[in-house]
């Protein structure tokens, strides 16, 4: 084979070509693919549809007359449209215990990887309200590269702000600019209306996802289902996505259980053509196979037309091992 047709992997290390971010959607299918097992104290990670069960409501739900067996958000949306609100407040309460409460394990998990495989022009948008995130995010700054940016579209346990000074941080913390302790994020809750501009905070979560989504070369949709009451959200990164026609070599991909049907049922807004990938193991996907450099490897194959073969991120070994193996990126990206 001519070898200027293929890409070894120390060429792709050292390639510093793409500026355009790799969006990244995060959904609770991922926070249970980071703890398939439980937290570090065992602590399930819930879906929507074993949400009341994992999170302790049954009883609840059982004494207030409907059915633990419905999906959360059909539950949560009936009690806010019935106006019961002070059920609605005894959930709110309950959540945001459970989630409270909830440690990443000591090992790497899918969240590390997942971040440490981005750079900065990247941006990882999550719906979930769990720390975990947060967390893998905190231990991954020992690794002293580039991190992606976090976008919480929903809120978070874990996150503060102040909106005095338009500041955020982590909700035991304080502000910098007033020294007053940064005040919880609001929650938003699956009911069929949410208001994004309410809190400031949440509003401009939304905006910098909107912009990486009007300049993304790929999105990476991992473990969301797109649940009904997020529709307003998806209608809002649709426009921000445009035409999906005039996206003519973007890249799509899907870490999902869900089958290529399902997923061009829900997706098909983002999808131009064959221009999307669907698998059902993170360490399957683009990201996991060519960390931090998502978009040098989309311009080698799809751009290029080059022959290139991966790099996968290292599985089973100690964070000081990993942090070890992501250090030949410091130097191409410092130089870059």
């Amino acid at each position: 084979m001519d070898s200027h047709m293929e890409v070894s992997i120390e060429q792709e290390v050292n390639q510093i070509q793409m500026k355009r971010p790799h969006i990244v959607l995060l959904g609770a299918g991922a926070s249970r693919a980071t703890c398939p097992n439980g937290d570090q104290n065992g602590k399930v990670l819930p879906l929507m549809n074993d949400f009341v069960r994992i999170i302790g409501l049954e009883s609840l739900v059982v004494k207030w007359g409907l059915n633990p067996n419905q999906n959360f958000e059909e539950i949560f949306s009936e009690l806010y449209e019935k106006k019961e609100a002070s059920k609605v407040r005894v959930i709110q309460e309950v959540v945001e215990q459970y989630f409270g409460q909830i440690i990443l394990p000591d090992k790497p998990t899918v969240y590390d990887h997942l971040i440490l495989s981005l750079r900065r022009q990247d941006v990882i948008a999550t719906f979930n309200w769990d720390p975990l995130l947060m967390q893998a995010y905190l231990r991954s700054q020992k690794s002293e590269l580039s991190l992606p940016r976090l976008a919480f579209l929903h809120g978070n346990v874990m996150v503060g702000y102040c909106e005095k000074d338009a500041t955020a941080g982590l909700v035991s913390r304080k502000c910098s600019k007033c020294d007053k302790p940064f005040a919880p994020m609001p929650l938003l809750y699956p009911i069929k209306v949410k208001d994004y501009a309410q809190n400031k905070f949440i509003q401009n979560e939304w905006r910098g996802l909107k912009w990486g989504l009007e300049n993304a070369f790929m999105i990476t949709i991992f473990g969301y289902s797109c649940p009904k009451t997020d529709r307003e959200a998806i209608e809002a990164m649709q426009n921000a996505w445009g035409d999906k026609n005039q996206r003519v070599m973007e890249q799509t991909a899907f870490i999902t259980p869900q089958s290529e049907d399902e997923v061009h049922s829900t997706w098909n807004a983002f999808m131009h053509t064959h221009h999307y990938e669907v698998c059902n193991d993170f360490y399957d996907s683009w990201i996991a196979n060519h960390p931090r450099r998502t978009g040098e490897a989309w311009i080698n194959q799809y751009l290029d037309a080059k022959f290139i073969d991966n790099n996968p991120v290292p599985r089973n070994i100690s964070h000081q091992d990993l942090l070890e193996w992501f250090q030949k990126f410091k130097g191409p990206e410092t130089n870059g």
